[in-house]
């Protein structure tokens, strides 16, 4: 530790943001007044004592002195290099001030201790090291700045007080830093904190260099990649001119290509300005890339190119009418819209109001039903380019909206990309499963496609990527669903609704025959003369084999007899040219799948039992029959009480609640034993359990079953029926009727039970259906007892008989 010597008496010289340490030299100027009276106070007080003139150099911070000083020594008295008079002082120690005290001269005399700073020898280990440390970061530091010379002086220095002093002479440290350095009286602790400060310094050089030479390098990069694309382009215009040839420059110019294409004005407008920022930014800049890109994508949009509408209504027609079977509501729709683009186009009424004549067409229907294959027939009865959208799966509205054009990798939307890949803005777009679209955090994508589909605001629809205005009006816009209720009610609403509800059984005979089979044949490698199917299997084919609303499955069915066939002439098993009739399909692809319930025995049919009744339901894949069983618990073992299951929804659930209550109130009217249902635990099952089932339709259906289970009368095996109850027993009107029917002629149904409010909805049903089918028409639930409940055994009696509608096919 420092130890304290002898109190002296030493004139004040203040040193103004400044720090003198022991050991150096500095010059002072003696034109300031108190440096002049401190030097002239010690060279007075010099004349009575030995040696040299001795001042006391305090550092003044702020006004404020440092409580710490250095004696120094005035070593001579002159001129400075400018000329003015000076005085050359050297530090000799640390002097620890006290009180105020009188001498001679104008200066502030003060009392101070010399601090005793020796080390002992020899140097601790540690003390030793830092010794080394130091020195090597001070040559470093050094070399650095070229002080070769100052080397080897520090090099020299040995004392460790020393050592930690000559740092004072760092012009990188600042005032507070000296002033702690002149402060911290033990050597081994100065020298610690002159080390740490010499490292953090090199340490901030080493940060600033690395930066400066990487500037200094993108800088020469950037010059030099400047310099060489110069001259790349200077060749480039050289060979041009050489070879005559200006195609590549117009080619390379975004300028020059935007005003040579036939752009929109808004758009030639947005363009030119992305051209502006081009020129203006950097190669190296990631916005040039940006807007490279999209001056691409506006420049290869298809602004003002249009195909001219087929206006050959007749020729459209056939088209329709040789692509596709049936679908007679869809040709309809079509037919009458190129009739009226004709007589708008006929009287000079293609654009008004910014509008053009487009249609927004919204096909539902079950799956296989030729939805999907429907859009790009009636693109080509128009004459117009077909484009498809997939939007199944799709939860991203950037999907439909583009992408910000900030983003990495932006992509303009679905709709933008469909008529880029027409090539025309006037196609024949199929949004395809629109009610397969979902939402997530990304946002709703059905909700981007209100503005897309809706015929008042699409003429002026903005892309977030192009941030322009896209006319959408003279698109033809084909949206397919299975479900129409998945589809959003405002959704819904902007789109004019067509129903495709599945085909007849003679309907897939044609479609068979005339569609399918040369397309399998084909397929299979097979020609037409080489493999004849009957009619009669076909009509096997569709009726047994499969029993769905659309043809894919009966598809399958044909391929896969024509692959058996092949397989079997190229084993040498069956010769060609071959004939499949009716008898030979159970030998190729086996027994049929579905028997109607009419076509089994007695014994094996469904409602073979009391309380089976036979309803008829509308599901994705078109309609369905759905049966209803119900029975009673033993009173002994089952508690009373209504129990359901197969997966019912809210709406079946109450509707059973109804059925029950109804035959609870009205049961002793319908001579049924309404005791046992207060004292017998009642249970109603609709089979396939794994599949949902909703909806109020199968109210009538629920109260027929019950009332067989009561009464003990079977159901008829040719009755299916439709319809919602009330508790009052009337029949009320339920929806899908026509798929119902249809589903009930591919079952072998030949009797149907409807709400009587429902007889307009048989509009729709094919001619060929309806004569086929016993259509009846109730309003009140004992009319459908007395239609589907076979005759009691016990003398009961006779049936009401009840108005029948089902002959005429145009009720």
């Amino acid at each position: 530790m420092a130890a304290e010597s002898t109190p002296l008496a030493l004139p004040v010289l203040p040193l103004d943001d400044e720090v003198v340490l022991p050991g150096m030299v500095v010059p002072l100027d003696l034109s300031d007044s108190e440096v002049r009276a401190a030097v002239e106070a010690a060279q007075a007080a010099a004349r009575d004592e030995p040696g040299k003139p001795r001042v006391l150099l305090v550092p003044r911070v702020d006004g404020t002195y440092a409580g710490t000083g250095v004696l120094g020594t005035v070593e001579q008295v002159g001129r400075l290099a400018d000329g003015d008079p000076g005085a050359l002082i050297r530090g000799r120690g640390r002097v620890r001030i006290g009180a105020g005290t009188t001498g001679p001269g104008a200066a502030l005399w003060v009392e101070g201790t010399r601090i005793d700073e020796s080390v002992p020898e020899p140097l601790p280990g540690h003390v030793s090291d830092l010794v080394k440390e130091y020195k090597a970061l001070a040559t470093a530091w050094l070399r650095k700045r070229g002080a070769w010379q100052v080397v080897d002086r520090v090099q020299a220095i040995d004392d460790v007080s020393a050592l930690a002093d000559n740092s004072g002479y760092s012009p990188f440290l600042t005032t507070d830093q000296k002033v702690a350095l002149l402060e911290t009286t033990d050597p081994v602790a100065r020298l610690k904190l002159a080390t740490q400060q010499l490292r953090d310094h090199l340490a901030e050089q080493d940060v600033a260099e690395t930066i400066a030479k990487d500037v200094q390098e993108g800088v020469d990069k950037q010059q030099r990649e400047f310099l060489l694309r110069r001259q790349l382009e200077a060749v480039r215009k050289e060979l041009r001119e050489l070879n005559g040839d200006q195609e590549g420059e117009e080619s390379d110019d975004y300028r020059a290509r935007v005003e040579a294409a036939d752009l929109p004005e808004k758009v030639r407008e947005a363009a030119l300005k992305e051209v502006d920022k081009l020129e203006r930014s950097s190669d190296q800049s990631p916005e040039g890339s940006w807007i490279r890109t999209w001056l691409d994508t506006v420049l290869e949009m298809p602004w003002n190119e249009r195909t001219e509408d087929a206006y050959d209504i007749q020729g459209a027609q056939a088209v329709l009418d040789a692509e596709h079977a049936g679908l007679q509501d869809v040709k309809e729709r079509i037919t009458e819209y190129l009739a009226v683009r004709k007589r708008r186009s006929d009287r000079g009424l293609g654009v008004v109001g910014g509008r053009r004549g487009g249609a927004v067409l919204a096909l539902v229907g079950p799956p296989g039903v030729g939805k999907t294959s429907l859009g790009e027939s009636v693109a080509h009865a128009m004459g117009r380019k077909f484009v498809r959208v997939a939007l199944g799966g799709v939860r991203d509205e950037a999907e439909i909206r583009g992408h910000r054009r900030t983003y990495v990798g932006a992509l303009p939307g679905r709709i933008v990309r469909a008529i880029k890949e027409a090539g025309s803005m006037n196609p024949v777009v199929l949004l395809d499963e629109i009610d397969k679209v979902g939402s997530d955090f990304r946002g709703d994508p059905a909700a981007a496609l209100l503005e897309v589909l809706d015929p008042a605001q699409n003429h002026t629809f903005r892309d977030h990527y192009l941030e322009v205005e896209l006319d959408l009006s003279d698109v033809v816009f084909l949206a397919t669903a299975n479900v129409l209720e998945a589809i959003p009610e405002a959704l819904l609403d902007r789109m004019e609704l067509v129903r495709l509800d599945g085909y007849t059984e003679d309907e897939k005979i044609v479609i068979a025959r005339d569609h399918l089979l040369p397309r399998q044949l084909e397929r299979a490698g097979l020609k037409a003369d080489e493999v004849t199917i009957e009619e009669g299997a076909l009509r096997k084919l569709a009726g047994e084999y499969t029993r769905e609303a659309g043809v894919r499955t009966l598809e399958r069915s044909v391929a896969r007899l024509l692959r058996k066939v092949a397989a079997r002439h190229e084993l040498g098993e069956q010769e060609l040219p071959f004939t499949v009739t009716e008898g030979d399909l159970r030998d190729l692809i086996g027994r049929p799948h579905h028997v109607p319930e009419s076509a089994q025995e007695p014994a094996e049919r469904r409602t073979a039992v009391p309380g089976v009744a036979t309803g008829l339901a509308v599901t994705g894949a078109g309609g369905d029959v759905l049966y209803v069983e119900a029975s009673l618990a033993d009173p002994e073992t089952g508690a009373a009480g209504l129990t359901l299951t197969g997966q019912l929804g809210d709406v079946m659930k109450e509707s059973a609640q109804i059925a029950l209550s109804f035959l609870r109130s009205r049961g002793a009217e319908l001579e049924l034993p309404v005791a046992d249902l207060k004292d017998r635990g009642v249970h109603i099952h609709f089979p396939a359990g794994a599949v949902p089932k909703d909806g109020p339709s199968a109210g009538i259906t629920m109260t027929t079953a019950l009332a067989s289970l009561l009464s003990g009368r079977l159901v008829r095996t040719d009755v299916a029926m439709t319809g919602e109850v009330s508790l009052t027993g009337r029949v009320l009107p339920i929806g899908g009727v026509k798929q119902k029917l249809l589903a009930a002629h591919r079952a072998g149904v030949t009797t149907v039970i409807i709400p009587k409010r429902n007889e307009p909805d048989l509009d729709d049903v094919p001619a060929e259906v309806l004569e086929k089918l016993d259509v009846h028409a109730v309003t009140d639930v004992r009319q459908v007892l007395e239609l589907a409940l076979s005759p009691a055994t016990n003398g009961a009696a006779p049936e009401v008989p009840v108005a029948s509608v089902g002959a005429s096919p145009r009720l």
